[in-house]
C-alpha cells in the first residue's frame, strides 16, 4: 500500500538513516534523510512526519521541534534512540513529540505508530498552526498586559484583577484594553480563546503511546 505521506528521516549515522528509509519504502511511505536537525531546518519541510532521533547533547527533539516553531511550522515528531530512557522520553513529549520508538526499529511498531500520527496529523496540525498565530500575537503584549489576560482567563472579573495585581480597576480597564487591541479581540471571549490556543504549543496536545506500546 503506497501512502501519499513522507517521513523526514533524521539520523547521525549513514547505516541508521538507510536502515530506516528501507523500513518506511517497504511499509510504502516516502523517505528523505538528514544528518541532523540543523540539516532539515534548513529548508524545513511543509509536510510529512519527522523522525527524529533524540541526542540531548544536541538538544534533544526538542531543539528541532522549537526550531520549527520559530519559523512558524509545525510537524508531527516521533522521537527514537537506542537507549530510551525514561526521563528522556518523558522531556521529549513534554515538548511536543507525539511518540518515542527505541532503536532498532521494530516494522511492526513503526507501522502502527506512522499510521495512528497519519490519523491524527490533520486534526494536530490544524490547532498547532492556531496556536503559533496565538503566541505570536501574544508576543505583542507588555508582561502587566499578559498578567491581565491570564487573570481574565481564569474568570476574573477587573476589580478581582485589580486586587490581585494591587492596582486600581480603571487601570486594569486601560491595560485589557490595550490588550483587547494587540490581539485584535472584539470580546473578551475572543482573548481568551486566544490565550488557550498558545497554551496548546506548550502542552503538546494529544499524546500517542509510548515506548513499547
Amino acid at each position: 500500500m503506497l501512502h501519499g505521506t513522507t517521513i523526514h528521516i533524521v539520523a547521525t549515522t549513514s547505516a541508521a538513516r538507510a536502515e530506516q528509509a528501507r523500513l518506511c519504502f517497504d511499509l510504502g511511505y516516502h523517505a528523505e534523510i538528514y544528518s541532523n536537525a540543523e540539516e532539515l531546518l534548513a529548508h524545513p519541510p511543509q509536510r510529512g512526519i519527522a523522525l527524529v532521533e533524540d541526542l540531548p547533547e544536541r538538544g534533544g527533539v526538542a531543539s528541532l521541534i522549537a526550531g520549527m516553531a520559530r519559523r512558524g511550522l509545525w510537524l508531527p515528531v516521533i522521537a527514537t534512540s537506542e537507549t530510551p530512557e525514561a526521563c528522556a522520553v518523558v522531556a521529549a513529549v513534554r515538548k511536543g513529540a507525539l511518540d518515542y520508538l527505541e532503536l532498532p526499529l521494530d516494522p511492526a511498531r513503526l507501522a502502527r505508530t506512522l499510521a495512528a500520527v497519519e490519523k491524527e496529523a490533520a486534526e494536530l496540525s490544524a490547532a498547532q498552526h492556531r496556536a503559533m498565530e496565538a503566541r505570536m500575537r501574544l508576543a505583542q503584549l507588555t508582561p502587566r498586559e499578559r498578567e491581565v489576560l491570564e487573570l481574565l482567563a481564569s474568570g476574573a472579573s477587573n476589580k478581582m484583577i485589580a486586587r490581585d495585581l494591587e492596582i486600581s480597576p480603571r487601570t486594569v480597564e486601560i491595560h485589557r484594553a490595550n490588550m483587547m487591541t494587540k490581539l485584535d479581540a472584539r470580546h473578551s471571549a475572543d482573548a481568551v480563546r486566544l490565550h488557550l490556543e498558545a497554551s496548546f504549543a506548550t502542552s503538546g496536545g494529544t499524546r500517542l503511546s509510548g515506548v513499547g506500546g
